[in-house]
């Protein structure tokens, strides 16, 4: 596998404030630059960028696709981490009382792209998946 360049990811939020602490404190996120309506992270190596939008009139239908026996909400980001930093993650996440939308758990287990996942959502409604391969070679496995 190579060596990949950071994605960039710009998302809306109305409550900078709360999503700031969240992507900061609960993920642990270093903050980058920021103004009055917005703020960069080091999300986990790559550049998320938390932009504040004003209330929307109306929300946007939440959708979903099946996978594994799951509803997976879409759309939905996040990032593959390495097996252990995954664990360390959904135990802190676990400990700070984050709630889970899909439990963290293996998904297909015993065959090609066995992996561990996990779903919840920021304060604002955004879906995020974080994943690991045990066997990262196996990430694009068919």
């Amino acid at each position: 596998m190579s060596s990949l360049t950071p994605f960039h990811l710009a998302i809306p939020v109305q409550d900078l404030e709360l999503c700031r602490n969240f992507y900061g404190k609960v993920l642990g996120c270093r903050e980058g630059r920021s103004d009055t309506h917005w703020v960069d992270f080091d999300f986990f190596g790559h550049q998320l960028v938390i932009h504040q939008k004003p209330a929307a009139e109306e929300k946007h239908k939440k959708s979903s696709n099946p996978v594994d026996g799951h509803d997976v909400p879409v759309p939905h980001f996040g990032v593959v981490l390495e097996w252990e930093k995954w664990h360390g993650l959904k135990d802190s996440l676990r400990h700070k009382g984050i709630e889970f939308i899909i439990e963290p758990y293996i998904r297909f287990e015993g065959k090609p792209g066995e992996q561990a996942t996990m779903f919840f959502l920021d304060p604002e409604g955004n879906a995020l998946e974080f994943k690991s391969f045990k066997d990262p070679t196996k990430l694009f496995a068919t």
